[in-house]
Order: C-alpha cells, then sequence, then structure tokens
C-alpha cells in the first residue's frame, strides 16, 4: 500500500486499540495494591503499604465489558456532557450565539488592534478560568461557538479548539487556585490550602504566555496561508456554510441577543461563584446548565416545543463525544482491575529516591506524566499519588509544594494530548478532529511545555520554596 493511500484510523478505533494493549499489558505487569484508607470522605492511598498480589490479566470479554463498565463509571460527566450539550442547543436556536460570532467578525475584520489582541484576550481569560476554578469539562459547548468564529476570522478548526481547550488547559497544568488539583493535592501533603500562591503565579503567567504564543504563530500562517491547515479539506467544507456576506451586513446584537447572552454570561457567573465558594461540582453545575438553558430560550421568546426541541437535538450532538468519554474511561476500568496501577507507581516511584533533589523533583514530574495516562483526572491522580510522592519528596530532600508543583505539571500539560483523557477526546470528536492530526500539531507545544516544565521546577530547591 502506497503511504500517499493510508488512512488513519478514526478516534473509536485508537481508544479501542488501547482498550486491548491495556489488557495485554495486565498479563505482564504483576498486580500489587497498596492498602487504602477512607479519610474525610475520600478514599486515600496508605504511603508504605505496598504489596504484590496475585494478577488479575484482563481477557477479551473484559475488554468488551469495559466500554459499559466506563459509562456507568463516568455517567456523571457524560449526564453533564448531554446537558450542557442540550442547554447550549437552546442558546444556539435563539440566533444570539451566531449573532455574536459575526459581530465579533465584524469588528475583527475592521480593527488591527482587535486582531492583533483578539486570541491573546480570549486565551487568557479561559487560562485564569483553569487556573481558578479548574475549568476542564465546562469547556466543551466553547467548540461549537469558537470554531465558526475562528473559520470566519480566516483561522482554522484547530485554533477555533485550540482558544478555549489549550487556554484552559495551560491554566489548569500552572493553576494557583484549582481547589480539583492543588487543593486536594496539597490537602493530602498537609500543606495549607493554596499556599504557595506566589510563584504559582508566576507559573502561570509562563505556562499561558507559552500557549498564546504557540497558538498565535499557527494562526498567523493559517491566515496567510490556509492550505498549511491539516485540516483545510474538512474546514473548506465547513466554510461553504457560512455566509461571509452577512458578516458585512451585521448590524450589531438586538435588544432580544443581548438578553439572551446576559443570561448565559449570568448563568456563567453563578458557576464559577459557586465552584469556587461552595466546592460545586459536576451535579450542581449540571443544575445551572439546565436552568441556565431554560432562562436562555425564555429570553429568546422560544416556544416551550421550540426549547425542549433544540435541548434535544444539542445532547443528541454530543452522543458522539458520551461515547467517546465511556470508551477513554474504560482503559481507567480495565488497568484498575487487572491491578497493574498500584505496580506501575510504586515501580516508578523507587528510583526517584536516589537522585539530587533537582532532578528527583523532574522525575517526579515524568512519573506523574506516565500515570495520567492510566489516571486522566486530576482528583484521581492526586489523591493516588500524592501519599506516596509527599513522603517521598522529604526523604529526597525535595519540598512538598515542589512535589504538588510536579503532580500538576505532570497531570496538566499531557492532559491535552493523552487519548485517554475524556475531555480531549470529546472536544476533538465534536470538533471532528482525528486524534492522530491534533496529536502531530500539538506535539510541538507538549515539548516545549515538558521542558518549560523541567525548568519551573529548579528555582523552588534554590529558594527552600515550602
Amino acid at each position: 500500500m502506497k503511504l500517499s493511500k493510508f488512512k488513519a484510523p478514526n478516534t473509536f478505533l485508537i481508544i479501542f486499540s488501547l482498550l486491548f494493549i491495556t489488557a495485554v499489558l495486565t498479563w505482564f505487569i504483576p498486580g500489587g495494591e497498596y492498602e487504602r484508607e477512607n479519610v474525610n470522605g475520600r478514599e486515600m492511598v496508605m504511603g508504605n503499604s505496598f504489596k504484590y498480589v496475585e494478577s488479575n490479566p484482563q481477557d477479551p470479554a473484559d475488554v468488551l465489558m469495559a466500554p459499559i463498565k466506563g459509562f456507568v463509571d463516568a455517567s456523571l460527566i457524560i449526564g453533564f456532557v448531554l446537558i450542557v450539550g442540550g442547554a447550549f442547543g437552546v442558546f444556539q436556536k435563539t440566533k444570539a450565539v451566531s449573532s455574536a460570532i459575526m459581530g465579533i467578525a465584524k469588528a475583527h475584520n475592521n480593527s488591527k488592534m482587535l486582531r492583533v489582541l483578539l486570541i491573546p484576550v480570549l486565551m487568557t481569560a479561559f487560562s485564569f478560568a483553569g487556573a481558578t476554578f479548574g475549568m476542564s469539562e465546562e469547556v466543551i459547548p466553547f467548540i461549537l461557538v469558537f470554531i465558526p468564529l475562528s473559520l470566519m476570522l480566516g483561522y482554522d478548526s484547530i485554533v477555533g479548539v485550540a482558544i478555549p481547550f489549550i487556554g484552559a488547559g495551560a491554566g489548569f497544568a500552572g493553576a494557583f487556585l484549582n481547589p480539583f488539583t492543588i487543593g486536594i493535592a496539597q490537602g493530602i501533603a498537609g500543606l495549607p490550602i493554596f499556599s504557595g500562591i506566589e510563584y504559582r503565579i508566576i507559573v502561570w503567567v509562563f505556562t499561558t504566555a507559552v500557549a498564546v504564543s504557540f497558538v498565535m504563530i499557527y494562526a498567523s500562517k493559517i491566515a496567510k496561508n490556509p492550505f498549511k491547515s491539516p485540516l483545510y479539506e474538512k474546514d473548506s467544507e465547513r466554510r461553504k456554510k457560512i455566509n461571509f456576506e452577512d458578516i458585512d451586513n451585521h448590524d450589531g446584537l438586538s435588544r432580544t441577543h443581548k438578553i439572551v447572552i446576559s443570561v448565559f454570561v449570568t448563568g456563567l457567573i453563578v458557576l464559577i461563584f459557586g465552584v469556587l465558594a461552595y466546592e460545586w461540582w459536576i451535579e450542581e453545575i449540571s443544575a445551572v446548565f439546565i436552568i441556565t438553558g431554560i432562562l436562555v430560550g425564555i429570553a429568546g421568546k422560544l416556544k416551550l416545543s421550540e426549547i425542549t426541541d433544540s435541548f434535544i437535538q444539542g445532547a443528541k450532538d454530543l452522543i458522539g463525544t458520551a461515547l467517546i468519554i465511556a470508551l477513554a474511561r474504560g482503559i481507567l476500568i480495565i488497568s484498575q482491575d487487572g491491578k497493574i496501577i498500584d505496580t506501575l507507581l510504586y515501580t516508578l516511584a523507587n528510583p526517584v529516591s536516589s537522585l539530587h533533589p533537582v532532578f528527583s523533583a523532574q522525575a517526579m514530574f515524568f512519573v506523574q506524566t506516565f500515570l495520567n495516562f492510566f489516571v486522566p483526572s486530576g482528583s484521581g491522580q492526586a489523591v493516588l499519588t500524592m501519599p506516596i510522592m509527599a513522603p517521598l519528596a522529604d526523604i529526597v530532600g525535595v519540598t512538598r509544594q515542589t512535589a504538588v508543583l510536579a503532580f500538576q505539571f505532570g497531570d496538566g500539560f499531557s492532559n491535552m494530548i493523552i487519548p485517554t483523557s475524556a475531555v480531549t477526546m470529546g472536544v476533538l470528536t465534536l470538533a471532528e478532529i482525528p486524534w492522530e492530526k491534533w496529536a502531530k500539531w500539538i506535539l510541538p507545544l507538549e515539548i516545549i511545555f515538558l521542558i518549560l516544565g523541567l525548568l519551573l521546577l529548579v528555582p523552588p530547591f534554590f529558594l527552600g520554596w515550602n
């Protein structure tokens, strides 16, 4: 077969293949377990309790059952995605979204300053959301807004995804107030919650600047030559659905559209306040989106039947995303049932103790990155690894703050590329971007983030950051 005729497998096939590969690993990696204890309602790993246990190799039947187990295990996330899709369907039905996009596109075309500042401002806003309230799943509906906006501005779908997704991802990795990563990890490590914020703000500035610069350079290249986009053919079809004359003739937002957008933004403000002030999670956030969707429909003067129909249609549009999330979670199920996650953690953590403190911190970064493939959940990875990494940090002369930072980097940076991340695969499925094309595009940024992370783990040693 000629290479030019080779067609890369689709996202579903890639994830399903990873299920089989993970199952094969359970036949070769010995089973192991740490003892766990319930602390304040959270199951915690006991640091020095590892023991090898009888292996539980996963067979083809286990692999075939993994998707439905993953669906059940990730049911809250899947339900959240469908509800958000429904609420966003109502928002789109009001036509306030398309009107706002055309308004931004027209202003972009007429203002040189806006052309320069639009991407940095938007990405910084998403990064701030990732750094403060841990924006992750919440980024999914914004893909539906930023892809058409990006195409109208002369970019491609990758830029449309990168603005919210890479923006929030960079903020998540370099977070300074994220309760779902820093809050949990510092609590386990015995540190005051959100302590060390000064250095973390510096880290956030660097990670955000790198992400913004990377996307801006790429966007500029695509604006000059659209043929350089790996999605040129797909985006050409998408552009056929856009009437660019409507942009020039756009008269601005109507009063109804302004009210609709105000209601939607108010819903987001309530969401952020609830997460920060009351530690809301998926159930509460889903409730906010339901009521926001209803109020948006009423503000947009939609009939009751239009609200319900558009909600259902919006949820339908994310069925593929929900299935990908279930498959991705199935990989975690296979590795848990095969009893290999604890063995991997134990095996990887041991060599860290023989290194210089600076290199030990960097080695922790690599360990967390590797484990993130199997446990792509910030809070889940914190609960699994920090009970081991925190006391290990004391032994090797690394401050516990630094160990938490290594965890942040390992969890956050790789989340934007690993195919086991439910959010990443959900975003790409919704955007209709094949994972292999996304991976090829983002790999240079991941390498830059890797180098940046290694460098940012050096100053804490000399500063005695604790």
